[in-house]
């Protein structure tokens, strides 16, 4: 009866300890991220054709700006080193799904031990013989066998390290392509900055033949008494201004060209190019799709969504701390104070298994400081996921918006630069028939040299608003 009773009081301890423990363990609820977009943009389209979808080769036509991408993505320093970090993530998974499988490992030892006379230890060797023979003295002990130990995963907790570090390498994978889609538009938005650059120079080259002529035709005119020494001066310091501009040019020249190799991974060199009809380039058309897509399309919005799952899985880890672990320790062996008697396996075989199992029970600061922090983190990672949606889709909206307004503003330029260009012509005749005053010469020419110079400007911000929708749907990595 007393068995009975001492048997019923274990077993109600054991449960008492169980919901103890338990009942310790504390829950902090976190909200479900909100994946919500409009269905549509602004302009209303639910036509789900997407630019995002075509590969970046086929997004641009330029030979050489492809080239330039070709070499920037095998040879660029940021995606090798992002790249290796990508293979890191990759073997973290490796050393997580090792966790949770058996650990075996062999060993072999050889020890001395002297121990004193009169100690138990000592007398009792006194008393023993083995084979007839004596303990040694120092006495040594020699091992050899294998040992194991495997933690008992039952509550998922590594398991769950592993999953999270299969999350945390797939957002390194779209990190990587976020980096690529990053990469082809800064070396195409650098190229055709390059392009436009070639023909500012073009133009400034023209103005000062305009202006070098009509210096000529002023001094003329000064010697004919038609006009005074102040025109003189002021054609030859808008001369003068235009060397400068021409210089400056070339310097910016210089700077994009090296941008563009240190983009591609080379020593300062010759960018190949071809910019005689920059202004003739087409503006692709772009298709948009619609704004749910941006989910599958961007690599950033991917990489946020699996930092977030990671989160998540981390939050269950640090929760898993509060219960106890289980473990089994086993090994198996040789073992004896002579090598000789190695041989004898009977004599000679030591073996021993153990299980265990280890939980929290008072001071667990630092397990729900812990489980806080990862519970915040999730949080954190919940925000940054809506965060990085709603700025794509505004990203999108902007460009789409920027887009349309710089094909009006492009072709209101077109026709200042063609009525300045006439007005050129028509200010030199009246100049030289004493009709028009030097200054509104000069005038003109200012003015057709900056309506020029921001045809060109426009020219290149189109080319660049394309990349940057192309971008921002979620194109040029695949």
């Amino acid at each position: 009866m007393n068995n009975i009773k001492i048997n019923d009081l274990k077993y109600f301890v054991a449960a008492c300890i169980g919901i103890l423990l338990y009942s310790c363990v504390p829950t902090q609820k976190v909200r479900e991220e909100n994946k919500t977009v409009p269905k549509t943009y602004a302009n209303n389209n639910v036509d789900t054709l997407n630019t995002a979808k075509t590969n970046w080769k086929n997004f641009f036509s330029d030979i050489n700006l492809i080239s330039l991408i070709d070499t920037a993505l095998v040879n660029n320093q940021e995606m090798n080193i992002m790249l290796l970090k990508v293979d890191m993530f990759k073997n973290k998974i490796k050393a997580k799904k090792g966790e949770y499988l058996p650990f075996v490992n062999f060993y072999g030892g050889a020890e001395t031990e002297k121990v004193g006379a009169y100690t138990r230890n000592g007398s009792v060797e006194e008393q023993l013989k083995i084979d007839d023979e004596e303990f040694p003295d120092p006495l040594s002990n020699y091992s050899l066998g294998i040992s194991a130990s495997w933690e008992l995963d039952i509550w998922k907790k590594l398991r769950n390290e592993k999953k999270a570090a299969v999350f945390e390498y797939l957002s390194s994978v779209e990190g990587k392509k976020f980096m690529t889609t990053n990469l082809v538009a800064e070396i195409a938005d650098t190229y055709y900055e390059l392009l436009a650059l070639d023909n500012q120079l073009d133009i400034v080259n023209q103005n000062l033949e305009i202006q070098k002529n009509a210096l000529k035709i002023v001094k003329l005119q000064k010697q004919a008494a038609k006009t005074t020494e102040l025109a003189v001066r002021r054609f030859k310091a808008e001369v003068l201004k235009n060397q400068s501009e021409k210089l400056e040019i070339e310097q910016q020249i210089v700077v994009t060209e090296n941008k563009i190799n240190f983009l591609i991974g080379k020593t300062p060199q010759k960018v190949t190019r071809k910019s005689d009809d920059f202004l003739a380039t087409a503006i692709d058309s772009i298709y948009e799709g619609v704004p749910s897509q941006l989910l599958q399309n961007r690599p950033d919005i991917r990489k946020a969504e699996y930092e977030l799952a990671a989160a998540k899985l981390n939050t269950k880890v640090a929760r898993a701390n509060f219960y106890p672990s289980f473990g089994i320790k086993a090994g198996v062996g040789l073992e004896s104070f002579k090598t000789k008697f190695l041989t004898n396996t009977s004599e000679s075989l030591a073996y021993s298994l153990v299980g265990d199992f280890v939980g929290p029970l008072i001071n667990k600061n630092a397990i729900k400081a812990a489980y806080k922090n990862a519970n915040d983190m999730q949080l954190q990672s919940i925000f940054e996921y809506e965060k990085t949606i709603l700025s794509a889709y505004i990203e999108v909206s902007n460009e789409l918006s920027n887009i349309k307004n710089l094909k009006n503003i492009y072709d209101l330029k077109e026709q200042e630069v063609d009525a300045l260009t006439e007005s050129i012509q028509l200010s030199t005749r009246l100049f030289k028939a004493a009709r028009a005053d030097y200054l509104e010469v000069l005038l003109t020419q200012r003015e057709a040299l900056d309506a020029k110079i921001e045809l060109v400007e426009t020219k290149k911000e189109q080319l660049m608003a394309n990349v940057a929708v192309y971008k921002s749907l979620g194109g040029g990595w695949n």
